[in-house]
């Protein structure tokens, strides 16, 4: 290999070049390039006349999920060749704005006559691209410190075929096996079958065989996989085990969520899988709250997400007849639903995040809507008693759960018995609250949601102050006498967030620790992660931190 030209200059104080050389393209051997490797960028410099701006390329180290050297298979060639992969945010060709798009240098070395020699070289290249990228990552965001997978990496990818428009698995063959592969993350790949199939698989798996657990699909596999390791002996460990998550349903409202969080520029479909699959290889782990719900007839469940009653409620549950639609399902069952609005009666209580409070998010306190004056009042303290039966579940087809009766137990113990962390703050279903409680003296409603992610739906941002581990569930509702057309002004508000600067008079924000809802309408739905769960009494409490979520 000739250094003697175009030879950087590597007394650089500002970014040394630690590594150079010249190579040919694999795909050229007629190109030769000047190759530099910083402490932060790869840089590739072609040896023509051609002006400088035109045939140099300055790819970031932040943007690579990989490198690797080999050799090819001909026993006649003594050259070795190094491959880096990159995704860097790149301008769209048709519309505005940026997305993440693949990119790929691969170089042939061939200098010497020793295959061997030519390897080594080669992968001392790799192995320097790799070491200087995972120093180029940053494990603080937003002042909390995350953790990184170990590397390499053992994955189990979970794929829902059915979910969305039926092309997860079309999606992970066409981007997320190469880019998996790229960044040398051995991955095994686990087709669902039916509804619970998650669920069973991870409740029985062996654990220490993954480093972590990968979801293709909607979000209702990851409630399978969450609550399927929550009901483990071990669930205090398995809860502990890094989750991934890639968009390939019709809501994917966590990975729309994860992107925020890194904060990338709005994406949608195939852009936002690509950008989940990125952060994915980089293989960064934060903190992920969980928010444990108590119904009436059975025992808790555990939400990453979201609790919905009444709209919100109605068209996640109606529009699964427009799931061939993707993302668009939400849009036709909202206009549907909008043409006849119910309105819902219940009581609504909540325990309010104080100022004090450690989970409370400072600088996002403008998010939250004032209550207006004399519609909450405290409600009276309560006197723990024992809960008349615990219940085991199990699920139908339809997602709904079937439930059995077992032997009575004290429900602060119950709730141990069945997994996860005892749940503090919540008396049992039917007992008075505390008298920290607020409770809301409207009873006609037409829509309670309750959020603790950043987004609804890959175009919704539903809660724009949440992150993913704040301790703090986003508490929406609206009341009733809002009209067709002011609620549909909302929900495009939603599209970027803005749906609190519109000061509607109808819709309240708090946040909040816990939340008891007691419908009194006698028919309606309720979704858990958009899962339907029996319609009754529901309490929930968040679990700060309790689960972790790669997220780049």
């Amino acid at each position: 290999m000739d250094q003697r030209r175009a030879e950087p200059d590597r007394n650089n104080s500002f970014n040394p070049v630690s590594l150079y050389g010249e190579f040919t393209l694999t795909g050229n051997r007629k190109v030769r390039c000047a190759v530099s490797l910083t402490e932060r960028d790869l840089v590739v410099q072609r040896l023509t006349s051609a002006p400088v701006g035109r045939s140099k390329v300055v790819l970031s180290l932040k943007d690579c999920v990989g490198c690797r050297a080999y050799r090819e298979d001909d026993n006649a060639d003594p050259a070795a060749y190094f491959a880096a992969h990159f995704y860097p945010l790149k301008r769209r060709w048709v519309s505005s704005g940026v997305s993440r798009q693949r990119a790929e240098q691969c170089f042939r070395l061939a200098a010497l006559q020793d295959p061997r020699a030519n390897l080594e070289e080669a992968e001392k290249w790799a192995r320097a691209v790799r070491e200087r990228a995972a120093r180029q990552q940053s494990l603080r965001r937003n002042g909390v410190l995350m953790s990184a997978l170990s590397r390499p990496s053992r994955m189990m990818l979970l794929v829902n075929p059915q979910s969305g428009k039926g092309q997860a698995l079309t999606l992970y063959n066409n981007h997320i096996q190469r880019m998996l592969n790229e960044a040398g993350v051995t991955h095994t790949l686990v087709i669902t079958e039916r509804q619970n199939h998650a669920r069973e698989l991870v409740k029985e798996a062996d654990l220490s065989q993954w480093d972590a657990l990968v979801i293709m699909s909607g979000d209702g596999l990851l409630f399978e996989v969450i609550n399927g390791l929550l009901e483990r002996p071990d669930w205090d460990e398995a809860v502990r085990t890094p989750l991934g998550i890639l968009p390939g349903g019709s809501g994917n409202a966590l990975a729309a969520s994860v992107h925020h969080y890194s904060g990338a520029s709005l994406v949608s479909t195939e852009e936002l899988l690509i950008s989940c699959g990125f952060l994915l290889c980089r293989g960064l782990v934060a903190h992920m709250d969980l928010v444990s719900i108590q119904l009436s007839s059975g025992p808790r469940l555990f939400s990453f997400l979201s609790v919905a009653w009444g709209f919100v409620a109605d068209v996640d549950v109606e529009s699964e007849k427009y799931r061939h639609v993707g993302a668009a399902r939400f849009t036709v069952g909202t206009l549907v639903r909008l043409a006849s609005l119910r309105v819902y009666k219940g009581k609504l209580a909540y325990l309010p995040v104080g100022e004090d409070d450690d989970s409370e998010d400072e600088g996002s306190g403008n998010h939250t809507a004032p209550h207006c004056n004399g519609q909450d009042s405290p409600v009276a303290p309560s006197v723990d008693s024992p809960c008349q039966n615990t219940f085991h579940n199990s699920c139908h087809s339809n997602n709904s759960h079937k439930l059995r009766r077992t032997e009575s137990s004290p429900c602060r113990s119950a709730s141990k018995a069945l997994g996860g962390p005892p749940d503090s703050l919540l008396p049992p279903l039917g007992q008075p609250l505390p008298s920290d409680w607020v409770v809301v003296t409207e009873e006609d409603f037409v829509l309670m949601l309750a959020m603790y992610q950043s987004h609804l739906a890959e175009d919704l941002l539903a809660a724009p102050g949440a992150t993913s581990d704040d301790g703090i569930i986003h508490l929406f509702y609206v009341r009733a006498g809002i009209s067709r057309a002011a609620l549909l002004k909302l929900f495009l508000a939603m599209e970027k967030g803005a749906h609190l600067a519109t000061n509607c008079q109808h819709l309240v924000h708090a946040k909040v620790r816990a939340l008891r809802l007691e419908p009194h309408s006698p028919k309606g739905i309720i979704t858990v992660d958009g899962e339907v769960v029996d319609y009754g009494p529901v309490q929930a409490e968040v679990h700060r931190g309790l689960a972790r979520l790669i997220s780049g």
